[in-house]
């Protein structure tokens, strides 16, 4: 017996209680959690719940207090599926009654995202928990308020189908609302934007994001003909051996960068005088390039410490000139936070970096670009990333995606902080600095983890033209083109993806999105934008590839990996924004990324107007390019 029902609570409780979230969705977890005072440590506190259409309240859990008084109960993922109410009691004392709103989790989805006029279109919904024989509302925006078009009444299985068809070219914004009971609260579905007609982005159907690592723009594409590259005059200090260093051509195909933490990102833009590189390379640690704050060159020749003002251009890297020639390159694409890989990542898939104490609590969640919770503990542990990700709002939309992993080591060690580290093994089911994902609490409880994957998956799935809606592309060590990695074997690897995407049946149907995860210790003249506390970070190259882009196009407008999140919502969610306020469990991040005004839009490199471009498959051993025009001065 848990406990027995305990007196109303005078004036004055001293009771602190609350339910997280409220409301909540259908088989979503709950936290009922407060504070007790006056009352000793190890005080037990007894939860109790009343549900719907019976009458007087049962116990269902209990738990201690800890030192501070502190209490909290976790129902766990698939037990609150309906209305109802809580309190607490301890010490003969009960809380005040909390109501629990709770969302009947209500699904619209139809066989794809754009039709031509006239064609019939069957969509299917559900309501869970089951509904049998309720009428649900199917709903179309009209104007700004939303029309019943239908009443459908759902079956046995608490489904229904309707058959619509579109004349006209439009985009159509569609949902199914279940009415509020006493079970569950009215409950809408995610909105269904159908586009009809040949119109714009809804052409894209697939888009594939490849990360590459630790290379700046001014590093790759510094002399690139009408990007912003090199200015004139540029001589960065030399602090060690005096004088200063001008960026020179790097034929070498290794490289060894310079350190890369948040630290060295801040003393290498300077204040805005972007010329911290060579000492940040000269004062790293002695030790090799596993750690983002080693440095090779300390203990080596001058010439190490010097590569981060060396460049290359078509000589080197002729298939990525060629990519930007061929098609958009982008030359105020930013990393999204000024730091390392990890924290790159994990903005990638969520906008944002953050350390966690309790992976059931958002709030438990502490901005931090330097030292995010390590990842890399086994999978049957406790997930470490409490925040939403992208992949809970395509979860929640019916959307695809894949992450797919390429087996091997990560250069970078588990914990930037470690004097000493040595790389790691990376797979889909081992996480690591460039696959976070797998710890992310969403990806867990929405039984995700199998959407993490070997790379050998995708070129299936390129060839069978079955690739998902949403692909991110993991490398691993040796073709990442982080140092000591040779630039080479990075562009080989890439150009191998690319074409088995242009080999694909998707091809028509795909935008490609390129870039390097952070600058890696390397030269860049821009001054990144300051948009929050976490970044910009610096200026990194990024090309957007696809049969709708533009030829031959440099896109100016300031970017950050964050538009890649932005591009997704657009073409698969309706435009939704992952707003830490609204969407899965709230959580205390800065803002909502995709949101800022300086932010640009990736639509603007494509013209969906145009004949779908053909492939161009280029060889992944091409032979060196022509040299370029140094940099004045």
């Amino acid at each position: 017996i848990l406990g027995s029902a305990a007196s109303s609570a005078a004036a004055g409780s001293p009771f602190t209680v609350a339910a997280f979230p409220t409301p909540s969705t259908a088989g979503e977890p709950v936290e009922i959690a407060g504070r007790l005072f006056g009352e000793p440590t190890g005080t037990r506190v007894v939860l109790w719940h009343e549900l719907p259409g019976r009458h007087g309240f049962q116990p269902v859990a209990a738990t201690r207090t800890n030192a501070a008084g502190r209490f909290a109960f976790v129902r766990r993922r698939g037990v609150v599926f309906t209305n109802r109410r809580w309190y607490v009691s301890a010490a003969g004392i009960r809380s005040r009654t909390l109501d629990q709103r709770v969302q009947a989790l209500a699904t619209l989805t139809g066989p794809t995202t754009y039709v031509p006029p006239g064609q019939l279109v069957r969509l299917t919904g559900r309501v869970f928990p089951s509904h049998a024989g309720q009428r649900v509302l199917f709903e179309q925006l009209v104007g700004t308020h939303w029309q019943v078009i239908a009443r459908p009444r759902l079956d046995r299985h608490s489904r229904f189908t309707i058959s619509r068809r579109y004349n006209t070219n439009e985009l159509v914004d569609m949902r199914t609302v279940l009415p509020g009971d006493a079970r569950n609260i009215r409950s809408s579905s995610s909105v269904l934007s159908l586009a009809i007609g040949t119109g714009g982005i809804k052409k894209i159907k697939h888009v594939v994001i490849i990360m590459q690592e630790n290379r700046s723009f001014d590093q790759y594409f510094g002399t690139y003909p009408g990007a912003a590259g090199i200015p004139a005059g540029v001589c960065v200090p030399d602090p060690r051996n005096g004088g200063c260093i001008k960026p020179f051509h790097d034929a070498q195909d290794l490289n060894y960068g310079g350190p890369h933490g948040a630290s060295n990102a801040t003393a290498d833009i300077d204040g805005g005088k972007m010329d911290g590189f060579v000492g940040q390379a000269e004062s790293g640690q002695n030790c090799s390039t596993v750690n983002p704050s080693c440095s090779p060159c300390t203990s080596s020749s001058q010439s190490k410490c010097i590569d981060v003002m060396g460049y290359h251009d078509a000589r080197e890297i002729p298939n990525y000139w060629t990519y930007a020639r061929d098609f958009v390159l982008q030359d105020h694409m930013f990393e999204p936070n000024a730091s390392w890989s990890l924290p790159e990542h994990l903005f990638q898939v969520s906008e944002w970096s953050a350390r966690c104490t309790n992976p059931n609590d958002p709030y438990s969640c502490t901005n931090n670009l330097q030292n995010p919770n390590p990842p890399g503990a086994p999978l049957s542990e406790t997930p470490l990333y409490a925040w939403t990700d992208l992949t809970y709002l395509l979860h929640k939309d019916n959307i695809s995606w894949g992450y797919y992993v390429f087996k091997g080591t990560e250069p970078d060690c588990e914990n930037d902080s470690a004097v000493t580290c040595a790389p790691v093994q990376q797979g889909p089911k081992t996480p690591g600095i460039w696959n976070p994902l797998p710890h992310f609490t969403d990806v867990q409880q929405d039984g995700q983890l199998a959407n993490v994957q070997t790379l050998s998956n995708f070129f299936t799935a390129a060839r069978a033209g079955t690739l998902p809606s949403v692909s991110w592309i993991d490398p691993n060590g040796t073709v990442s083109e982080h140092p000591p990695a040779l630039v080479s074997a990075g562009q080989t690897y890439v150009t191998g993806l690319i074409n088995a995407i242009m080999r694909s049946p998707d091809w028509n149907s795909t935008a490609i999105f390129l870039s390097w995860d952070d600058w890696g210790g390397f030269y860049d003249h821009v001054v990144p934008p300051a948009v929050d506390q976490n970044g910009y970070g610096l200026r990194v190259p990024g090309i957007v590839i696809s049969p709708y882009a533009k030829q031959g196009f440099i896109d100016h407008q300031t970017l950050s990996h964050d538009a890649y999140a932005k591009f997704l919502e657009d073409v698969f969610l309706g435009s939704q924004r992952l707003n830490p306020s609204t969407d899965g469990r709230p959580d205390p991040r800065p803002d909502v990324r995709e949101s800022n005004p300086i932010l640009g839009d990736l639509a603007a490199d494509f013209d969906f107007n145009q004949t779908p471009r053909s492939p161009l498959i280029l060889s992944v051993h091409p032979a060196p390019g022509p040299a370029s025009t140094p940099p004045p001065g």
